[in-house]
């Protein structure tokens, strides 16, 4: 039996449509990963296979001025889950990175992450890595799905109301659909070996800015607003963003033999599915 932790986010989610009854999913209400003595008791339950953390704190702006509780969350709880000694998937993000590189981040790249979101997940990739028994950390990148609130959902919201959009060109990296991460998990679970410490990196194929990702999902749903490039400058956020957080994926092919679709072609059953209401 797996246990996933942030059970309802986009990911998680997903994860209970591919593990179905081979998983207990639990959120904050039923389990707070901060809790330390609460993950004990929670794990002495029963003898699980895996933990899967899809908790996390992913405000990134806000986390600028609630540095302590995105800390909690991203560093504090993925310590506890570590410390139980049962194999844990912890993710992580392309927010590690600066955004200075001009080729695709590998996983041994020195992080410099620029904002509280970052600095508290590579906290927390640390805690993991120094905690845990056995442990695959897999940094992400722009995710959606059909499930919550992502990039996906407030462009065709937006789409439907306004005439023309003003998005980023100047941001590159690749979309990354949650139905694709965790089908990845659940491929990669059986094969995880006893005392496996490793980072690894998933997000979809291909390169495209906000911009043209904000294009295709205009595209995609038949939606007339035009979608305007405009520089970051132009549109200031309290956190940075890394300028290019495109990730190699070679790494987890080659040790897992996961296939990975192009961002256009998962998109494209991602709007499918909204449109048909899943």
């Amino acid at each position: 039996m797996f246990l996933v932790t942030g059970a309802n986010g986009q990911l998680g989610n997903e994860l209970k449509l591919l593990l179905q009854d081979k998983a207990v999913y639990v959120d904050r209400a039923e389990l707070d990963i901060t809790d330390a003595e609460a993950v004990q008791a929670y794990a002495a339950k029963q003898k699980w296979e895996a933990i899967i953390n899809c908790a996390a704190y992913t405000a990134v702006d806000k986390a600028e001025s609630d540095a302590e509780t995105a800390e909690k969350i991203n560093v504090l709880g993925p310590e506890n889950l570590a410390k139980t000694g049962i194999p844990l998937i912890q993710i992580s993000t392309d927010y590690v990175f600066d955004g200075r590189n001009c080729r695709p981040y590998n996983e041994d790249d020195e992080p410099h992450p620029q904002s509280v979101y970052g600095r508290t997940k590579l906290a927390g990739e640390q805690a993991v890595l120094q905690n845990a028994a056995t442990a695959v950390i897999i940094r992400t990148a722009w995710l959606y799905s059909t499930f919550g609130n992502n990039f996906v959902k407030t462009m065709r919201r937006l789409g439907k109301e306004r005439a023309s959009l003003n998005v980023v060109f100047d941001q590159a990296g690749t979309p990354t659909y949650a139905r694709d991460l965790a089908q990845a998990i659940v491929d990669i679970l059986p094969q995880i070996k006893p005392g496996t410490k490793e980072v690894y990196h998933f997000s979809n194929e291909g390169v495209c800015s906000w911009y043209d990702f904000a294009t295709a999902i205009m595209a995609q749903s038949d939606l007339d607003c035009e979608v305007l490039p405009i520089e970051s400058k132009d549109y200031p956020t309290p956190a940075v963003r890394p300028s290019y957080s495109v990730l190699n994926k070679a790494k987890i092919k080659k040790d897992f033999g996961i296939k990975i679709n192009h961002w256009a072609v998962s998109l494209a059953d991602c709007v499918e599915k909204l449109e048909n209401g899943f």
